[in-house]
């Protein structure tokens, strides 16, 4: 750029390209800033009485300057040179500092802040670093699984846009992964993009696992440096499925259940505590040398007690790692006889039996009529009451579902046996006559009744319970009667009569008339009698008052004449 300030003008701009006078003192000064920011550098130097003009120029690798912004004194005008770099980007403040927008990786350069005077060049460089914080490290090209024992390229950890370049880390769980030959393989690389001069860094891993890796969690970092000094950034955690081979073979019944009865599915079920697990197994069941090849279950239907045993499994390509475990099919078994529905005639004998074969001690419940019964049925000499719905039932406590029963229907038969009973009303005038019946199916009840008489009460019949109930009727005879009492069911028909005087009644009644004339009688003649007696009292009490009378006259003259006769001998 040209100069504008005249002669002596003209004559310092030469001394500026030939030679720099840097202030005593000065020393390296630098200034930090991030990429994209804006960058800010003081001149450093004291602006002197008799300035004419300040400038900024850098310094290419080979020395030469370049200069980028010019301000005068006298004009307070400022001036940018042609640089396309800085087009737009530069500002030149009064006091000659000089900002720099959008810092870009290649404005890290050596920039020098020159103060003209007359007869003198004042310069003071300033070194300017660019810092760009790398992204955020990420763990890529992950593998699908890692395998004990084997060297295997785990992943690799990149980190993009980094200025300077920085460093990768690995860790296992939180701790620092160090190279170990044939356990931890590290490979690092950089790449610098010559557009934007910023650095991609990547840390390819090789590691071989063992089962102590399961679920273990892998992370790397990103060290780098920014304007405040070293940071670090860490990735996302990252845990990789880890196969191991099966080392122990187990078997299973499904489902759990405490026992296996006669008649359930079951299922075994074959595992190896290998990482895939194995697929196909071999399955030996009892007396059978040969395995049966399979997925990692075999099932068995409707299984029956002879499949009682011990079952095994083992892998395909290592028989000798097997395992086994027994199963026992429990089963159970009830026989009642007899059993169904079972008739007999009444005082018969019955053997009942229910035997009962299990697996294990069975319990055993006899029911009669939905009752339990604290004893099993034995029949001596059946009766009426012993007829019902027997049923026995047996089970296994420690077998789920495992019950058996069977039921007896026992029907006692009789043919129909009839008593008949009397009994008088204590007035005499009526008699109940009973009939009691006994007999099963239940026998129908017909009267009959020979000669007169008024039936004051029809038949009335009472509950049929246990084979026996009887019928009833109450008379009142004006003559000597007959009653029969017909009893007939399935078997047979019986027939019993009952003979009701009616003399006792007759009598009776006489007796009462009798009895009552003779009292009418005799008190009519005790009042006859107390009649005369009274009378003849009352004639007696006249006569006698009579003679009172005169003896008491008598008296009184027998004393006058004693006295005289005194007076007298005087």
């Amino acid at each position: 750029m040209e100069s504008k300030a005249g002669p002596s003008c003209r004559l310092v701009f030469c001394l500026l390209i030939s030679a720099a006078v840097l202030r005593p003192g000065l020393g390296w000064y630098s200034v930090n800033s991030a990429y994209g920011d804006t960058i800010i550098m003081p001149c450093r130097l004291d602006v002197p009485q008799n300035l004419m003009f300040g400038k900024w120029k850098y310094e290419k690798p080979d020395g030469s300057p370049v200069f980028i912004a010019f301000r005068s004194s006298t004009k307070k005008s400022v001036q940018y040179d042609d640089v396309p770099e800085y087009k737009d980007r530069l500002s030149l403040s009064e006091n000659y500092t000089l900002s720099i927008s959008n810092a870009r990786i290649s404005d890290e350069k050596r920039f020098v802040c020159m103060l003209v005077t007359e007869d003198n060049v004042f310069e003071a460089p300033t070194i300017v670093k660019v810092f760009k914080q790398p992204s955020k490290p990420e763990i890529v090209s992950k593998a699908p699984f890692l395998e004990t024992e084997q060297l295997k390229k785990l992943g690799d950890c990149i980190s993009k846009d980094s200025y300077p370049d920085g460093n990768i880390t690995w860790y296992r769980n939180g701790k620092v992964l160090q190279p170990l030959e044939g356990v931890v393989v590290l490979i690092f690389k950089k790449q610098m993009d010559p557009l934007t001069q910023l650095y991609t860094m990547t840390s390819s891993l090789e590691y071989k696992a063992t089962k102590a890796d399961i679920q273990m969690p892998f992370t790397c970092s990103v060290t780098y440096y920014g304007p405040s000094g070293q940071k670090t950034l860490q990735s996302e955690q990252a845990i990789f499925d880890i196969y191991y081979p099966t080392e122990q073979v187990t078997i299973q019944v499904l489902p759990s259940k405490n026992a296996v009865k006669e008649g359930d599915d079951i299922t075994l079920k074959c595992l190896g505590n290998g990482n895939p697990p194995p697929e196909e197994f071999l399955f030996y069941l009892p007396g059978q040398p040969e395995g049966i090849r399979s997925s990692n279950t075999y099932t068995l239907t409707d299984v029956r007690r002879n499949a009682t045993g011990d079952y095994k499994c083992s892998l395909i390509d290592k028989k000798t790692m097997i395992a086994s475990t027994a199963i026992t099919v429990h089963y159970l078994d009830l026989t009642l006889n007899p059993s169904g529905e079972v008739t007999k005639q009444i005082g018969d004998a019955l053997p009942v039996s229910c035997t009962i074969s299990a697996s294990r001690n069975a319990t055993v419940v006899w029911m009669k009529d939905n009752i339990r019964l604290r004893s099993s049925p034995s029949f001596s000499s059946l009766h009426y009451q012993d007829a019902g719905n027997y049923v026995c039932e047996t089970a296994l406590q420690e077998v789920e579902g495992l019950k058996k029963r069977e039921s007896l229907t026992l029907i006692v038969e009789g043919k129909p046996q009839i008593k008949m009973t009397k009994k008088t009303d204590p007035s005499g005038l009526s008699k109940t006559i009973i009939c009691h019946v006994e007999g099963f199916p239940k026998p129908a009840i017909q009267w009959t009744i020979t000669g007169s008489g008024s039936v004051i009460n029809q038949t009335e019949e009472s509950p049929y319970i246990n084979g026996r109930y009887y019928s009833k009727i109450i008379i009142s005879p004006e003559e000597n009667v007959t009653l029969t009492c017909t009893a007939e069911n399935q078997l047979e028909r019986t027939v019993n009569s009952l003979n009701v005087s009616a003399n006792e009644n007759r009598e009776k009644v006489n007796d009462q008339a009798k009895l009552i004339v003779g009292i009418v009688v005799g008190l009519l003649l005790a009042a006859l009698v107390a009649g005369v007696v009274y009378w003849l009292y009352m004639k007696k009490s006249k006569t006698a008052s009579k003679h009172v009378n005169k003896d008491l006259g008598n008296l009184e003259e027998n004393k006058k004449l004693e006295e005289n006769n005194h007076k007298t001998e005087a």
